[in-house]
């Protein structure tokens, strides 16, 4: 008798053990992944062969930065959330010290006037990027361990923000105004889902509004590409000609579009195809059917993450909760200013589409950011607090 139930505990332990994957996020991942893999083939196939000599340069390095980073997202997905609280201190200060080291000469790489990378060995790696990552996380753990001083006083609310806004800082002397902006507004949403009270959340947020549009006019170049997309047909040849190819590219898809490989505006008239605006070759091939389906993607990450956030709270593992939010809106906002600035509704910033532009910093980091998040919802599901683990899938 005491045999079998110490066979039945060592089964149940097993069991428990064993990873609970969400199925939902693996699977809206990995359409994202594999439909940005060939949007990035074919939008880089022509620039690739004018500067490499090889049409797929661009996305046989796409390729292996997808591979490497799944391989990374796998090794994260076996580290346990407490190990990065035991870390907070090292995030915080590896932060800063990446934010600077790309602003000396020498150190830091400068591209089309900004100074945002690093050489390291065989490509530019862009620490703005990973810095995101890794301050989010650090702004997580502090807003649970400070939760009590977060949902009392101001004083506990402004601190953690005065780390986001020295990175903001150093993060516009490179100058990439997107990436400050996208880290204070996922910073300041984590704080609030931590328990923030919301007098301190919306004057912050009228601040930050003001402090950002000040920003914006304070230089001649950003108050320009403000002003540009307003109506981009009034210097198409200009400061309105990104835009205008894009939307372009985006009405000759029409309905289904013209077909894979088969975009004009990729051919030399639409800046950075492969980059920033793969949205927009991806809208002229495949039409509103394929802009719904991606939108849809984007979707199902963004609300799969914020549910497990949720479930993560209900359940009393408020860590979690922050991790899988801070992805979730981090995300979400990232997607949804890429697709505005293709589509004319925003002005251009310069960041990439998660998991379809091109961009190797962006694809390492992302994928190992899903790692995280599929461990928060291993251990939610494994904590036996929640229901979300008859829902995920044994591995």
């Amino acid at each position: 008798m005491t045999a079998g139930v110490a066979l039945m505990h060592s089964r149940s332990a097993g069991r428990q053990q064993r990873l609970v994957l969400d199925p939902v996020i693996v699977a809206a991942t990995f359409c994202l992944l594999l439909a940005g893999l060939v949007m990035v083939a074919s939008a880089s196939v022509n620039v690739a062969e004018r500067q490499a000599g090889d049409p797929f340069y661009f996305f046989e390095r796409q390729l292996l930065s997808a591979l490497l980073g799944c391989g990374i997202g796998g090794v994260l997905l076996l580290v346990p959330v407490s190990l990065w609280q035991r870390f907070a201190p090292m995030l915080l200060i590896g932060s800063f010290v990446l934010l600077l080291l790309v602003l000396i000469p020498g150190l830091g790489h400068e591209v089309n006037g900004s100074r945002r990378w690093m050489r390291l060995g065989i490509m530019n790696f862009q620490p703005s990027e990973l810095v995101r990552w890794l301050l989010l996380t650090y702004i997580s753990i502090y807003a649970v361990r400070h939760q009590a001083a977060l949902k009392s006083s101001a004083q506990g609310f402004f601190k953690p923000l005065a780390v986001l806004l020295a990175a903001a800082l150093l993060l516009l002397f490179e100058p990439d105004f997107g990436a400050a902006v996208v880290l204070c507004a996922t910073g300041t949403a984590v704080l609030f889902v931590a328990g923030a009270r919301l007098r301190d959340f919306l004057v912050v947020c009228a601040v930050g509004a003001s402090g950002m549009a000040v920003l914006a006019m304070s230089s001649g170049y950003r108050l320009a590409r403000l002003t540009a997309f307003l109506n981009p047909w009034a210097d198409p040849f200009n400061s309105g000609f990104q835009l205008t190819q894009s939307l372009i590219a985006i009405g000759r898809g029409e309905w289904i579009g013209v077909g894979l490989g088969s975009s004009i505006q990729k051919l030399f008239y639409l800046p950075e195809a492969h980059t920033d605006f793969v949205f927009a070759v991806m809208a002229e091939e495949f039409g509103l059917l394929g802009v719904v389906i991606v939108v849809v993607g984007f979707l199902t990450l963004v609300l799969r993450s914020l549910r497990l956030a949720r479930v993560a709270a209900d359940a009393g593992m408020p860590l979690h909760a922050c991790l899988a939010a801070a992805f979730g809106v981090w995300l979400g906002l990232q997607a949804f200013i890429n697709i505005g600035v293709n589509m004319g509704l925003l002005p251009t910033k310069g960041l990439t589409l998660p998991l379809m532009s091109y961009g190797r910093s962006s694809m390492l980091v992302t994928l190992a950011w899903i790692g995280m998040l599929l461990r928060v919802h291993h251990e939610v599901a494994a904590s036996g607090k929640s229901a979300i683990g008859a829902e995920g899938r044994s591995a």
